[in-house]
């Protein structure tokens, strides 16, 4: 724990610094090679700017802004890389940093998550809230 000064009231008061958890790019934006997958706890429901991707174990929403996102997600698990995701998509390669930036995301708040040894999760049969209601 620190102390700082607030500069209005020019008291002192305790901060605390809380460390963050290691993240594949947290703050750089890079991704790291290897073999990803969506987590086979995330839903993503088709929008007209991309899609909405909700994680059922979190209950986090997120928003992939672009199709090209989605494909790339959804098909990832079948390539060595992120980037030899991307190039056999054949999206530009002015797009690559800006997506770059989107799958660390994701990889940090668990969206994705790194293919085993044993290959791809298998994603569940159902929609788990579907199985819950039913």
């Amino acid at each position: 724990m620190s102390l700082s000064t607030t500069p209005a009231s020019n008291k002192t008061v305790p901060t605390k610094t809380v460390p963050t958890k290691s993240a594949p790019a947290k703050g750089t934006g890079a991704f790291p090679s290897g073999r990803w997958q969506l987590h086979h706890r995330v839903a993503l429901r088709p929008e007209p700017f991309g899609a909405l991707a909700y994680h059922y174990d979190s209950r986090r929403l997120n928003f992939l802004r672009s199709p090209d996102l989605v494909h790339l997600v959804k098909t990832m698990h079948n390539h060595p890389s992120p980037k030899e995701a991307f190039e056999a998509a054949g999206f530009d390669c002015a797009r690559w940093p800006g997506i770059q930036r989107a799958l660390a995301s994701l990889a940090d708040s668990e969206f994705l998550i790194p293919v085993t040894a044993n290959g791809p999760t298998p994603g569940p049969t159902a929609n788990p809230a579907e199985a819950e209601a039913g």
